[in-house]
């Protein structure tokens, strides 16, 4: 064999062991999120399931602060090991988290549209999707809703931009960011925008159920 051919030889080689050892790098960025309760639930009863790709929408939604020491506290209610834990491990603590929240809001069912007409005499709204959001989050935190599209659908016509998983979970953590880094207020607070996070109450009890499961670094 020449000398080019042996270093042609040599530099497929090392390419080959490149690519393969750069792979399983870029595949640990990304760590399977645990079932909440009423997702192991509803495919048990042969029901609708939580999508395994909207972990992967919450993920690449969360900010840097998120991952940091800025968020609040009361996280270790639910994580105990979170300040301690790797970027990966705390992305995967999240998804599993929104997951929770959307199962106590909304059953996981990304069509949920819920009218209210409290208090009495006040103009009726809707809660609508994963995360029971409504239209004036679209100013407050700038989220891709679109009233003037939505408004010719019907109520729980997935084709309307509120009830799409991506714009309402990436709206979600636009609040919970709000609340937790810009407000640096308690993940648990009466004065929170869910009233699952805020505590004491029956909706934090539903939610509360479905944070028992969360992922196994976070040494619940």
């Amino acid at each position: 064999m020449s000398i080019c051919a042996s270093k042609t030889s040599l530099f497929i080689v090392s390419l080959v062991f490149f690519m393969e050892t750069a792979t399983p790098s870029h595949a640990q960025a990304i760590e399977p999120v645990p079932p909440t309760p009423i997702d192991m639930k509803k495919v048990e009863l042969g029901g609708t399931p939580w999508n395994p790709l909207w972990d992967q929408i919450i993920e690449k939604a969360l900010p840097p602060e998120m991952l940091s020491s800025q968020v609040p506290r009361g996280v270790r209610r639910f994580c105990p090991r979170f300040y301690e834990m790797g970027t990966t491990d705390k992305r995967t603590f999240w998804a599993y988290f929104f997951q929770a929240l959307a199962g106590a809001e909304a059953g996981l069912n990304p069509n949920t549209s819920v009218r209210h007409t409290e208090p009495e005499g006040a103009l009726a709204m809707r809660s609508e999707g994963l995360l029971q959001l409504s239209y004036a989050d679209q100013k407050r935190y700038g989220c891709d809703f679109n009233w003037r599209a939505d408004r010719v659908l019907k109520a729980n016509d997935p084709a309307k931009t509120i009830l799409q998983p991506k714009n309402n979970l990436e709206c979600g953590v636009k609040i919970l960011v709000n609340q937790t880094i810009v407000q640096h207020k308690p993940l648990l607070t009466r004065s929170g925008y869910w009233s699952t996070l805020q505590p004491d109450g029956p909706s934090y009890r539903v939610f509360a159920k479905q944070m028992t499961n969360p992922p196994a670094a976070c040494g619940l």
